[in-house]
């Protein structure tokens, strides 16, 4: 499968549902990529491990940080022009209006935060859906064409209710990228970790989970120090190393080191 564009995206609107996940480790983005998931979000040092081209070559993928961990809108330009050079294909954006319209005016493909933004769920009342009064609902499509005039193509739109998402779809050029805001997002997004079963905390509920890994580590961690632990027991009693484990040397040598240390010890 040919790379996509930020062209295909859009132009594939409403017309094939995207897979987005978040992946963490290049495991994950090979299991991703091999599955058939399309959309990655990645941290930004995946994009410099040159591994990662080689496990999801054909991944679009945006690289993204909490707009605190990056700073302020020459710090964002500072950090995405070596990303993009290395191959990212667009990047997730948390900060300022002012921040897309830079990134953009540069050609440096964004996609914009709306609904339910963790890093500032403060201002909408906590970690809670967005949109589920006329105000919230008017402040979430406000926040849509605010981004989109400042040159976002896409947004992440987050815990926000479905029927609001689609009368959004509906009436803006965006490429929405829903995580828990329903079937009208373009791109339906989750966490490997949900998804994987590798979450210990609250599973949020929009996620599925699909696997429990966490079991299966925890059978993992089992075996591994019941391994440990049966290699202590047996060098504490001399077990371990067997005969099986040394290496041998010729007897007349031996007796010839021996007799060699004898004179220099």
């Amino acid at each position: 499968m040919a790379r996509l564009t930020v062209k295909d995206l859009l132009d594939q609107r409403g017309k094939h549902p995207f897979a987005m996940l978040r992946v963490e480790t290049l495991e994950e983005a090979e299991a991703a990529a091999n599955a058939g998931v399309e959309l990655l979000s990645v941290p930004p040092a995946m994009v410099f491990d040159r591994r990662f081209r080689e496990v999801a070559p054909d991944a679009f993928i945006f690289p993204g940080d909490n707009f605190y961990e990056i700073g302020t809108t020459d710090d964002f330009l500072k950090w995405a022009f070596p990303l993009f050079k290395q191959g990212a294909d667009a990047f997730y954006c948390s900060g300022s209006l002012a921040t897309i319209r830079a990134m953009a005016d540069h050609g440096l493909p964004v996609c914009g935060h709306v609904g339910l933004i963790p890093s500032k769920a403060t201002w909408t009342g906590g970690f809670k859906a967005v949109g589920k009064t006329l105000d919230s609902a008017k402040l979430v499509w406000e926040q849509c064409k605010a981004a989109e005039a400042a040159g976002a193509f896409a947004v992440e739109i987050e815990v926000v209710p479905h029927a609001i998402t689609q009368a959004i779809a509906e009436r803006t050029n965006l490429f929405l990228i829903a995580m828990g805001a329903g079937p009208a997002g373009h791109a339906q997004y989750l966490f490997s970790d949900d998804v994987l079963g590798q979450n210990r905390g609250k599973v949020p509920r929009h996620a599925k989970v699909y696997a429990n890994l966490a079991a299966e580590q925890d059978r993992l961690q089992a075996m591994r120090i019941e391994a440990m632990g049966a290699f202590t027991r047996d060098v504490h009693s001399g077990i371990y190393p067997a005969q099986s484990h040394l290496v041998e040397s010729d007897g007349e040598v031996i007796e010839a080191f021996r007799d060699w240390l004898g004179s220099v010890a």
